[in-house]
């Protein structure tokens, strides 16, 4: 069994600071100096979770960014991605236009025409992307195009010469 889990000895001015983070408005900053004066107080996880109505596990989160941060983990940061990966690069997004203008059927799919997560599920075979990527990410790579959704729809043709004819009357 691992050793309950501690925040470090606080030096007088962490100790001061976190005492006028108790006056904070913010209720994260609020909770975190509790969390972080309670453990320097001796208490466990488990038992300031219990005092303060919260989540073993987000007392342990805190001392965790505190040793890992100091004080600056009393306050909330940006939950948005550092960073984002581009899956469809420009030339997997034009990979991608390529396989929206044939069939689905020339895929071994049992339908003929398009969705968003059909056209994700074919990307993953094809290996244009490592993974089944979601259905924004395929909107997102056709708007990176120029194209809407509902544009790419209709993309689909026919080898029949009479094609064009048959779907300008169904459609006109």
């Amino acid at each position: 069994m691992k050793p309950p889990l501690y925040v470090r000895p606080l030096t007088l001015e962490e100790r001061q600071a976190l005492e006028r983070g108790l006056h904070s408005s913010s209720a994260f900053t609020l909770r975190r100096c509790q969390i972080l004066l309670a453990s320097a107080r001796g208490q466990r996880p488990a038992h300031i979770a219990r005092q303060l109505g919260c989540a073993t596990q987000s007392v342990r989160n805190a001392i965790r960014a505190f040793q890992a941060h100091g004080l600056t983990c009393v306050h909330m940061q940006s939950r948005r991605p550092q960073r984002t990966r581009l899956v469809l690069d420009t030339a997997k997004c034009e990979q991608l236009r390529a396989i929206l203008h044939t069939s689905p059927r020339s895929f071994g799919k049992p339908r003929s025409t398009w969705t968003l997560a059909l056209a994700a599920e074919v990307c993953w075979e094809r290996g244009l992307t490592p993974y089944h990527v979601s259905i924004e990410n395929i909107r997102q790579a056709l708007k990176r195009l120029g194209v809407s959704w509902q544009r790419a729809k209709s993309w689909i043709t026919s080898p029949d010469p009479q094609y064009a004819r048959k779907k300008n009357g169904a459609t006109a």
